[in-house]
């Protein structure tokens, strides 16, 4: 594996023009309008786990279409009148479920509360299984995978359904127990990265900080162009044979595309690169990041790829979440 993207002084300086599409904000109104027309409805259900220090529960609520969403909510064991904690909300990598509540027990052991949304229809295949489905068939025919289920309209594509999800999934841990709705945060990466950039993008209000680890989602056409690894190689496979809906393809993308929620994002937000990432390559992360209308940072990582800084960006991430958001 070698450096394959622009070098870093032009990365540093990268931010091409943005593909917008016409009536960008008026869909993501009305799409968000829809989801709110349906209860929340957070549910808490206590599971038996192994652990002394912490209290684990399976949550439920309602995201796009009024559909249930799993996932965890994990919480330090404290005294009855304690105050209420900061939470940090977890997306999930690509093809990711929610896995099991030992996996998540990094920001509870630093006194956060923790939501884990189960990415919908992912996990079945992996070793990191979920269990919330996605009802939603798709129109067309599609690559295996889920960047091409539904790709002829922005209405039916499938990261309408998850960066609905997401953003419920914030407003639900804001209703929880014992969580503080004013110190919100959202910690992730890859696919949970580009996730967590909408939903910065989407309801800025709602968060204190977001950590995007080697963010993917972002400038689809170039990390098409430059790489034919990761989830989307799945989109160039279908536009081999999709051959005259290359222009429509990238029209209804425009409407997921992380570089077009940046300059809508305002919250504190900590970025991460690996220069030789061939998954999220380093120029699309550096667009996000030069896009973004926030205070925030990057972290550059010469000779990792797609792992980025793994434990220690972790490690880091970790730090600075306790000191911005306190914890107790």
């Amino acid at each position: 594996m070698a450096l394959f993207d622009l070098p870093i002084d032009d990365l540093r300086a990268y931010a091409p023009p943005r593909e917008e599409p016409a009536g960008f904000d008026a869909f993501w109104s009305e799409t968000l309008a829809e989801a709110r027309a349906h209860d929340l409805d957070p549910v808490l259900t206590p599971q038996d786990v192994p652990f002394d220090l912490v209290d684990v529960a399976e949550i439920a609520f309602s995201g796009f279409g009024g559909h249930r969403i799993g996932g965890w909510f994990i919480v330090p064991r404290r005294p009855a009148d304690a105050g209420p904690l900061p939470c940090v909300v977890r997306y999930l990598g690509y093809q990711m479920g929610r896995g099991y509540p030992h996996q998540w027990l990094d920001y509870p052991a630093a006194g956060f509360a923790t939501l884990v949304m189960d990415t919908r229809g992912q996990g079945g295949g992996s070793g990191v299984p979920g269990r919330t489905p996605d009802p939603y068939g798709g129109t067309t025919a599609e690559v295996p995978g889920f960047l091409t289920r539904g790709l002829s309209s922005p209405y039916d594509y499938y990261y309408r359904r998850v960066y609905v999800d997401a953003v419920r999934a914030v407003e639900a841990a804001a209703a929880l127990p014992g969580v503080d709705p004013g110190r919100i945060m959202v910690a992730a990466g890859s696919q949970g990265g580009g996730v967590g950039l909408a939903v910065a993008g989407l309801i800025p209000e709602a968060l204190r900080a977001v950590f995007l680890d080697v963010p993917s989602l972002v400038l689809f056409r170039r990390a098409t162009e430059i790489s034919n690894t990761g989830s989307r190689a799945e989109i160039a496979e279908y536009l081999r044979t999709h051959r005259a809906s290359v222009e429509e393809v990238f029209g209804v993308l425009g409407f997921f595309d992380g570089v077009n929620f940046a300059p809508r994002a305002t919250v504190p937000a900590w970025f991460s690169v690996g220069l030789m990432d061939q998954v999220c390559p380093p120029s699309t992360v550096f667009a996000a990041y030069n896009h973004y209308a926030g205070p925030k940072e990057i972290r550059v990582w010469p000779y990792n790829g797609h792992e980025g800084g793994g434990p220690a960006q972790e490690a880091a991430n970790l730090a600075r979440a306790r000191l911005l958001l306190g914890t107790g």
